[in-house]
């Protein structure tokens, strides 16, 4: 089933939710339903009390563990700047936030915090383009769940204005390499991609650290999320839990629909520019929706396009060049059937993880490991992303697991850090490691994209920042639990 469900289909569904159950069941259920949130309520509001003293240290660990410290100096590195070739035994200095000198002859300053790296690497940070990071916490707890608004249309949501800095996954995503991540709405939860609407909101680029969003912030508003309708003639009944097939008159019907209401709020939005450029304020009413959309129309800010199925994506292709929009294929799980077409419009695709199944049944076992090579190949930028929260912290392996399949090592390496900045204009500041680039490092003691290898040191904005995470604390915890005494 491709990703982007027929919001007509999600509409059948909630109808048969509401009416096929009896009087009986439906007392059931909202009883249930109103047990479930009183749990939820009281579980959120002792939360606060609950939280053992060394995990709620470790909030605090959102911001650098050495925050008085400015000036470091990482010596003896092998340097992988992602910008020239690879530096033996080299030294990367960090002054106030930024890279200050790279090279095998950067001398370290008398005021830095020198880090012997002998027979260590240092890469760029790592970069999950697609995550629903800060947006949820628990999928089964509706109320930590802030991933998607109601209705088909909002333009106007920013998903930095919802993340919550304190969450616990920011701690074990970022002790896996990851410095910084685009949030993006309808992306993790249970209410997600299908309840995301048409147009979910803009995307934020944010840093893994720091107490709150204005410490996090990179660019709040770097993509319009657009959730490609699918015509899909299969739609779920709640009242008999089974697929049911509906006519393709009335599929392709509501299809059209939905696309020709999504052309027309890019139209309107088109209009309303020209009406805020040459106009005068009194001459229109304040629309925040189309507001929100001039940059995409205007060609300053990419709309990040979910769709799979090969058919949808050529759809949706066709749309953005008729609109003359910028696009960002995510997910694409077929993407290497309209390689060819990507690589014409000059469209980068940013894949889901290497490490799952083929979408379709006659697709190859293998083929989401080895379309990122096939897309390469054909000369179609990929970047890899989780479109998670729980698993981001795979992302290096997804990466590993291309190279296995025929994806060349310097590609993947670009596919977790610089290609990615690239695709939502941020590499004037992230993705490799040059001088005046914000300071996102990790340094590892081994080969990034290999599962073993273990981080060592990891920078955020030029700050020494803690490794400490609550998969950590556990994994101490139970490592230390007394053995059992013999019966």
């Amino acid at each position: 089933m491709s990703r982007a469900m027929n919001s007509s289909t999600s509409h059948a569904d909630n109808s048969n939710r509401r009416t096929a159950p009896s009087t009986s069941t439906q007392r059931r259920t909202v009883l249930l339903s109103s047990l479930i949130s009183f749990a939820g309520l009281l579980l959120a509001i002792a939360a606060p009390f609950l939280v053992p003293a060394n995990l709620a240290a470790q909030s605090g660990s959102q911001t650098p563990a050495t925050a008085s410290a400015t000036v470091f100096a990482i010596t003896n590195a092998k340097i992988y700047t992602l910008a020239g070739p690879v530096i033996e035994n080299g030294t990367v200095v960090i002054r106030d936030g930024k890279i200050a000198a790279v090279g095998a002859g950067a001398a370290a300053p008398a005021d830095a915090q020198v880090i012997d790296a002998k027979g260590l690497e240092v890469y760029p940070g790592l970069f999950d383009p697609i995550t629903g990071m800060g947006l949820g916490e628990v999928d089964q707890v509706l109320s930590t769940q802030d991933t998607t608004e109601t209705g088909d249309y909002n333009p106007d949501i920013v998903a930095a204005t919802a993340v919550n800095p304190s969450s616990a996954h920011i701690p074990v995503t970022r002790a896996a390499g990851i410095t910084h991540v685009l949030s993006v709405e309808g992306v993790g939860g249970l209410d997600s991609q299908s309840g995301a609407g048409m147009i979910a909101g803009q995307a934020s680029a944010i840093n893994l650290a720091g107490w709150t969003m204005a410490e996090m912030a990179i660019d709040k508003s770097v993509a319009m999320a657009v959730y490609w309708p699918s015509m899909d003639a299969r739609e779920f009944d709640f009242a008999t839990f089974t697929l049911k097939t509906k006519p393709y008159t009335e599929a392709k019907e509501a299809y059209d629909e939905q696309v020709n209401e999504l052309a027309d709020r890019f139209d309107r939005a088109r209009h309303y520019a020209q009406a805020v450029t040459k106009g005068s304020p009194a001459a229109y009413e304040r629309d925040l929706k189309l507001e929100a959309l001039i940059p995409v129309v205007q060609g300053k800010e990419p709309v990040l396009v979910f769709a799979d199925t090969a058919r949808d994506i050529r759809n949706s292709v066709e749309f953005c060049s008729k609109q003359n929009l910028k696009m960002v294929l995510a997910g694409g799980a077929e993407a290497w059937k309209e390689k060819t077409l990507l690589k014409a419009k000059n469209i980068p695709v940013i894949l889901d993880p290497t490490m799952r199944l083929p979408d379709q049944e006659d697709s190859p076992y293998d083929k989401p490991m080895t379309q990122p090579s096939e897309l390469v190949a054909a000369g179609v930028p990929i970047a890899f992303a989780s479109f998670n929260t729980d698993f981001s912290r795979r992302l290096a392996q997804q990466a590993g697991n291309a190279v296995a399949y025929g994806l060349s090592r310097d590609e993947a390496l670009k596919a977790v850090t610089l290609n990615a900045a690239k695709m939502f204009g941020l590499d004037d500041r992230l993705g490799t490691i040059e001088p005046g680039k914000m300071a996102n490092l990790i340094v590892t003691d081994g080969d990034v994209l290999e599962l073993r290898t273990q981080l060592r040191y990891l920078f955020i904005q030029g700050r020494l920042t803690s490794l400490e995470n609550k998969h950590l604390q556990l994994y101490e915890t139970y490592r230390k639990r007394p053995k059992p005494s013999a019966p």
